[in-house]
């Protein structure tokens, strides 16, 4: 039977939006152009302009009228995120910013330098329904979903601010992933209409490749299979975070609706479906989720459900100011990794980046509240 769901995912609106490029689809864009004034074939101007210029700057933009060219600008491409602070750390590698949004909502994004890569980690809500106990954000609840315009413009500003070398020289964005705050699936129409705008090619679009692209779900089957009919390659990360249900559906209270069982066979329905390899991410937590026996109850499910495809994202606990929860001692963190492979699970310990500037999603937005 098909569940619906819950009431949680539903955001309290602390006020909508204004209206972006991004929010419009084509005859949206030219009618708006057409409202403020000006003849269709602008909206394309200003599409190229955005998307591949990187820019909101009306100075940019000299094919533009010169009279009125700012207020036009302004009225369809408004200004949506403003720079509360940006901190960074690991020699100018990691840098996070905190954002406000028009109606005083903090959300957060950060840019990460690889040594082959530029990963961005986007937020598509403000704040999280999923009241997962061990995270910063969803200890602070949901206030309301981002636009299309708001996830959208996260990526164009950390694209151009990657061009222009923020991170110690100018390099190229390459990698997004839905890993901030919120629940990605909660908020699935206007993340997926963002992935489309941000993996078009350019310049109608930001051009990174929806195989670089990563969206995260701590299980929301119906919008995983939603996801699984757009055929849009991009990796699906799963927040499973332990092997069994009991335990389960304490640290992710969305279990009691969808359980484990359901969360895999709709991650093996969008394997099978894209051919791409599932990303398991696994947040160690000191004695709560770390004993070798659940390393092993997760290796062997893990290799029974997908083979070689799939993968597991070990993550050290960023423990939150005032929590009970902490990272697992490294002795025990490489057990559970050595009892992981040993099921012929590929697992791997992700680079923790970002502890001292309070790196763990939903901390900065909290500290400035």
């Amino acid at each position: 039977m098909t569940k619906s769901l819950p009431l949680v995912f539903t955001a309290p609106r602390r006020g909508k939006p204004p209206t972006h490029l991004a929010d419009l689809d084509e005859q949206g864009r030219r009618n708006a152009v057409q409202a403020a004034g000006q003849p269709p074939f602008r909206a394309d101007q200003l599409t190229r302009h955005y998307y591949g210029g990187l820019t909101r700057s009306a100075q940019d933009m000299t094919d533009l009228p010169a009279a009125g060219r700012q207020e036009f600008v302004d009225a369809l491409l408004p200004e949506l995120l403003t720079e509360v602070r940006s901190i960074a750390c690991d020699d100018g590698d990691t840098r996070k910013t905190l954002w406000r949004a028009h109606d005083g909502t903090l959300i957060e994004s950060v840019l990460m330098r690889y040594p082959e890569r530029v990963t961005l980690c986007v937020s598509s809500q403000a704040g999280c329904g999923m009241a997962c106990p061990f995270c910063a954000t969803g200890q602070g609840g949901l206030q309301r979903n981002l636009s299309v315009g708001e996830i959208v413009e996260q990526v164009r500003l950390a694209a151009a601010s990657t061009r222009d070398g923020v991170l110690g020289g100018p390099g190229r964005l390459s990698n997004i992933v839905f890993m901030g705050m919120g629940e990605p699936m909660a908020n699935y129409p206007r993340v997926i209409e963002a992935v489309r705008q941000i993996s078009a090619p350019g310049p109608h679009g930001i051009g990174i490749s929806a195989r670089s692209i990563t969206v995260s779900t701590v299980g929301l089957v119906p919008a995983i299979d939603k996801l699984t009919a757009e055929k849009i390659p991009v990796r699906l990360a799963v927040s499973l975070h332990c092997p069994d249900d009991e335990l389960r559906n304490t640290l992710v209270p969305i279990n009691d609706r969808w359980n484990i069982g359901e969360v895999l066979a709709a991650a093996r329905r969008y394997v099978d479906a894209t051919g791409r390899r599932l990303s398991i991410e696994y947040a160690l937590i000191r004695d709560i989720n770390d004993q070798p026996w659940r390393a092993d109850m997760l290796g062997a499910l893990l290799q029974r459900e997908f083979g070689p495809l799939v993968h597991v994202n070990l993550i050290p606990l960023n423990p939150t100011p005032g929590s009970e929860w902490d990272a697992s001692p490294k002795p025990v963190e490489e057990e559970f990794v050595r009892r992981v492979r040993a099921q012929g699970v590929t697992c791997t310990v992700r680079d923790t980046r970002g502890q001292e500037i309070a790196a763990a999603c939903g901390q900065l937005a909290a500290a400035e509240v």
